[in-house]
């Protein structure tokens, strides 16, 4: 599958599912997600999904500092309702990482590993997606201030033709490489740039 090169560059993360340990899928319950994981669910790469991947992974490193986030024991909650613009796919991949689900979500086994109850929309909270432990009661809030990496005038004239198909080979080429290198800024150049993902403290 020939993704971009930058993709294994960009922040990954490892967390430990309990429910992966107790059916065998891990040995040990340790899984580990990169951003082409979340592309292949999402069968795209932009800009807002590259925010919600990196929004989670710094969201689930500061609530868990040097221990592994536990898939599956946090609640997420989205300040948008889920079909407000592409909150229904950012909730989408912040639910990969975690394990969060709503009514739909695993029901679990004798009582263990319900995954239901988990992943929310419509939050009443200032930032894009607040993160709880569900141990510890600990909060984060994350938002991706996306204009701290603009995107090229030229993506924006290219669009248009390329998208109606009255561009060229090479527009569309072009409008590619743009494209995915506003991405490539967002997840490595600039992914530990305080000013493109903040966060706050969630009581």
């Amino acid at each position: 599958m020939p993704f971009p090169a930058f993709y294994d560059h960009a922040p990954r993360i490892r967390v430990r599912d309990p429910l992966s340990a107790f059916l065998g899928a891990s040995d040990d319950g340790v899984l580990e997600y990169g951003y082409a994981d979340a592309v292949r669910l999402a069968g795209h790469s932009c800009p807002t999904l590259a925010g919600a991947y990196l929004m989670t992974v710094k969201a689930l490193n500061h609530l868990y500092g040097d221990t592994l986030p536990e898939r599956g024991g946090i609640q997420v909650h989205f300040r948008e309702t889920e079909t407000t613009s592409a909150t229904g796919v950012m909730g989408r991949v912040a639910a990969l990482l975690t394990g969060a689900a709503g009514d739909d979500g695993f029901k679990g086994i004798a009582g263990h590993f319900d995954r239901r109850d988990r992943l929310f929309f419509g939050a009443n909270i200032t930032g894009d997606i607040a993160f709880r432990r569900l141990d510890t009661g600990a909060g984060v809030q994350a938002s991706f201030r996306g204009a701290a990496v603009p995107s090229s005038p030229e993506t924006r004239d290219l669009l248009p033709a390329v998208l109606n198909g009255a561009g060229s080979a090479g527009d569309a080429e072009r409008f590619r490489a743009l494209w995915q290198g506003r991405v490539k800024a967002i997840l490595v150049d600039h992914a530990d740039d305080p000013a493109l993902v903040e966060l706050a403290a969630w009581a």
